[in-house]
């Protein structure tokens, strides 16, 4: 199990990247080994944020609710 900032070192290099929601932006999401890897298409070789599936709940229900807007 982790905890905190721990995450496994996925290899990511095989993963079956998805534009994010309605293909607006460069974010990219893919689903690898029971966790959600999320990329900046324009930068791919920058690295990934890796959540785990509450953490990314968690980030989609906020994000929906606008608590990431900046206006």
């Amino acid at each position: 199990m982790f905890s905190g900032w721990e995450k496994p070192d996925l290899d990511l290099s095989n993963a079956d990247w998805r534009p994010g929601a309605q293909g607006a932006g460069d974010v990219q999401i893919a689903f690898v080994e029971g966790f959600i890897a999320m990329r900046n298409g324009g930068r791919p070789e920058n690295p990934s944020l890796i959540f785990t599936p509450a953490e990314w709940r968690a980030f989609v229900l906020n994000a929906r609710d606008g608590e990431f807007d900046l206006t």
